[in-house]
C-alpha cells in the first residue's frame, strides 16, 4: 500500500485548478509577492476540496442525494484512487477526521449539541483505523482505536439523550 502521489501536483497547479474553476483565493501581493508557495500546497488542496465539494453537493442536491448521481461522482473518485482497498480507506480515515475537525466547533450552549455528530464522526474514523492497523497486524494500535471507538459511542448516545430530552420525548 502506497499513498505517496508519484507526480504531486505544485502550489502553482492547484492554484491554476482553482483559477479554472474560479474558486482561487486572493494573494495579498504584499504575502505572497511570488505567488503560490511550497508551504501554501496544503491550504490550497484544503481550498480545491471544498470547491470540489461544493460541486457535487449542488449537482446532487442540497440535503438530498439521488443514488445515481453520488454514485456517478464515486466512479470518479474510485478511478482516482484506484483499486487499492486499504489506500481508499486511509483516505476515508483522513476524510473523516478533516470533518470531525469541521464539526468540534466552539461549545454551543446547552442541548442539542453538535457532540454526537462529531462523536459520530470520531467512531467512524476510529473504527476504520482498528481495521488499517489489524491488517497490519498492529494489535496494541488496534485495541487503542477500539478502546477510543468505544468510548465515541457513548458519547454517541449521551448526544441522542440530550437530543431527546431537547424534543420532549423523554425526562431528562
Amino acid at each position: 500500500m502506497s499513498i505517496r502521489s508519484v507526480h504531486p501536483v505544485s502550489a502553482e497547479q492547484i492554484y491554476a485548478a482553482l483559477v479554472a474553476l474560479g474558486a482561487e483565493p486572493v494573494l495579498d501581493p504584499d504575502v505572497w509577492p511570488e505567488g503560490p508557495q511550497v508551504e501554501d500546497r496544503l491550504r490550497l488542496l484544503g481550498a480545491l476540496l471544498a470547491k470540489t465539494e461544493l460541486e457535487i453537493t449542488a449537482s446532487t442536491g442540497v440535503g438530498r442525494q439521488p443514488l445515481e448521481d453520488v454514485a456517478e461522482a464515486l466512479l470518479g473518485w474510485t478511478e482516482q484512487a484506484g483499486p487499492d482497498s486499504q489506500v481508499s480507506s486511509v483516505v476515508l480515515a483522513n476524510r473523516l477526521q478533516l470533518t470531525a475537525v469541521q464539526l468540534m466547533g466552539p461549545e454551543e450552549e446547552g442541548p442539542p449539541r453538535r457532540a454526537a455528530s462529531w462523536a459520530a464522526v470520531v467512531a467512524a474514523t476510529d473504527a476504520l483505523s482498528a481495521r488499517l492497523f489489524f491488517e497490519r497486524g498492529d494489535i496494541r494500535a488496534t485495541r487503542r482505536a477500539l478502546d477510543r471507538t468505544e468510548a465515541s459511542v457513548i458519547a454517541i448516545l449521551e448526544g441522542l439523550h440530550d437530543l431527546r430530552v431537547a424534543i420532549g420525548d423523554i425526562e431528562e
